[in-house]
């Protein structure tokens, strides 16, 4: 679980990441393959253009290398969440004055990458199970080795279809740094560094 207090100036800080939630029904989060071309059909988180994704496009994505799916299969075989990951350009001024401060921006570039968390969806059959907590931390984990590896991403980026959704993902830490779209939530990759790194003390 990520753990943040209240936020200050709109921006809320996460102070510790405990460690990732598991439980023995669960197999690991794997990237979406054909061995999982059966256990698709099944798929129902109530959003009808959430299960249709998994269904009908997510494989072509991932083939196409358009996005990466992620899926969390139990141990008896189905399919209980799925979240995508993107690479996604943020143009500089569509973010706000603080952010572009924080992140030590420079005007000379008026574009940076981020990493894009497309979707994330649970199935209703394993609801209040922590699955989006999990999905949520795995994909922050796989974002920030990703930069690791290749400087190409200064945050992760998420649209919250609701406010539903927002409270979620600000529950993790992130905040809505662009004027323009308000349910367009970011986390820098340096805070999520630092969650990792606690959680790993």
């Amino acid at each position: 679980m990520l753990n943040c207090a209240k936020p200050q100036n709109g921006t809320r800080r996460c102070s510790r990441a405990k460690s990732i939630p598991s439980a023995p029904q669960f197999l690991k989060i794997e990237p979406l393959g054909e061995s999982h071309k059966p256990l698709r059909a099944a798929f129902a988180c109530g959003v009808e253009a959430l299960d249709l994704y998994l269904k009908q496009q997510a494989r072509q994505d991932a083939e196409s290398r358009v996005a990466l799916p992620y899926v969390l299969v139990s141990g008896d075989g189905r399919i209980a969440g799925y979240y995508t990951l993107a690479s996604y350009g943020i143009r500089i001024d569509d973010i706000s004055p603080e952010l572009s401060k924080k992140l030590k921006l420079r005007r000379r570039y008026p574009m940076i990458g981020a990493t894009l968390l497309g979707r994330l969806a649970r199935d209703l059959n394993f609801k209040g199970q922590g699955i989006g907590e999990l999905l949520l931390t795995d994909a922050l984990k796989r974002s920030l080795l990703g930069s690791q590896i290749i400087a190409s991403s200064v945050g992760v980026i998420v649209d919250a279809k609701d406010d539903k959704a927002q409270d979620f993902y600000s529950k993790y830490g992130f905040f809505a740094p662009f004027p323009d779209t308000p349910r367009r939530l970011f986390l820098r990759m340096e805070t999520i560094e630092e969650l990792f790194s606690k959680a790993g003390s």
